[in-house]
């Protein structure tokens, strides 16, 4: 996250940070003298100004990008090392970013791929897609603090991350670390998702998430805070034991919220063995004790949780027909009941017809 810190402290935040805390006239000739000259006089410049010292020297996050610094970088007295500073302004990419990726690409795949026809599902809510919205923004605040956290600690060097190509452990990793990096985060994810179907801890953590029987898109993002951290925790944690190259890092970042849209869009493509796609996903919110794993099925069959999907589902006539409604509605009414006792949701489908009209 550093390369997307220092863009964004390029592009925006020198600015921002410089008129909200602007450097001292000591403070700025200090951090010039440093950066233009070198510590020897820097030295000299604190003895003659009488400015405390501060060591923040402008380095490139990547070799792979040249951003030269501006006439803000040594504006503020918070220079962009400030560990305030870089809180700050991780939260608030993460956060912004978050919600952007969440509303741009959950809608066109809402808009372009989900089948509206599952508003007829009797386990479609009244307000589903609003409740999904609401519930998604009131999560990202924390998820995103939380994540900050972790992404703080791999800016400030205490990662595995590494920028060159050659800095790799062997030349092969750099094409390894992905599948690598999937596999682990998918068999770590298992056991945290698993955990969260606990009694101890689902209807506080997980049921969130559960209440959307037939997700949308819109449900991808739809947790409890700390559930959907939880369930983070993997991808973070990979590059403080692993090492992991800093663009293949964000760009496995994207893809997980990418995936995380795939699996709850309801249009099932990948009839595989191996791929949690979106139809095992769609099992795991019908049956609610199989199909834990995000990106494959591997762990869920080693763990004795996998649930082939539906033959019905592959077929465009039979997956959305009554008899299959019906049918996973009777199983899923009985395995609800043992997890969760009393159903609380409000189902459109049992609402009076005028009512339905309205929505």
């Amino acid at each position: 996250m550093d390369i997307i810190l220092e863009i964004a402290d390029t592009l925006l935040l020198d600015r921002f940070y410089s008129a909200v805390l602007p450097a001292s006239p000591a403070q700025y000739l200090h951090y010039k003298i440093n950066d233009v000259v070198n510590t020897t006089f820097s030295s000299i410049g604190q003895a003659m100004t009488g400015a405390p010292q501060y060591d923040y020297m402008y380095e490139p996050a990547s070799q792979f990008i040249n951003l030269e610094p501006t006439q803000w970088t040594y504006s503020s007295s918070w220079p962009r090392d400030n560990i305030f500073r870089q809180a700050i302004s991780l939260f608030t990419i993460v956060w912004f970013f978050g919600v952007a990726l969440y509303f741009v690409f959950a809608s066109l795949s809402y808009v372009y791929v989900f089948d509206k026809t599952t508003f007829q599902h009797p386990k479609y809510l009244k307000n589903q897609v609003r409740m999904e919205i609401v519930q998604a923004n009131k999560a990202m605040p924390v998820m995103s603090l939380l994540t900050a956290g972790c992404m703080l600690a791999e800016v400030r060097g205490y990662s595995k991350l590494y920028d060159s190509l050659s800095d790799a452990p062997f030349s092969l990793y750099n094409i390894i670390q992905f599948p690598f990096f999937v596999l682990f985060t998918d068999f770590c994810i298992y056991w945290i998702h698993r955990g969260l179907h606990h009694p101890l801890v689902y209807k506080t953590l997980h049921k969130p998430h559960h209440k959307w029987i037939v997700p949308t898109p819109y449900a991808s993002h739809a947790f409890h805070p700390l559930d959907g951290f939880a369930q983070s925790i993997p991808y973070h944690l990979f590059p403080f034991l692993f090492p992991l190259q800093k663009f293949a890092y964000i760009a496995l970042f994207v893809f997980i919220n990418f995936w995380t849209i795939f699996i709850h869009d309801g249009e099932y493509y990948a009839n595989s063995p191996l791929i949690n796609g979106a139809a095992c996903h769609t099992m795991h919110h019908l049956y609610f004790n199989y199909n834990y794993g995000q990106f494959t099925t591997l762990w869920d069959r080693m763990g004795g949780s996998y649930r082939k999907p539906n033959d019905e589902l592959f077929n465009k006539s039979t997956k959305v027909s009554k008899t299959e409604w019906e049918r996973q509605t009777t199983e899923m009414e009985k395995i609800q009941e043992d997890v969760e006792g009393e159903d609380d949701r409000g189902y459109l489908a049992s609402m009076p017809v005028e009512s339905k009209k309205v929505q």
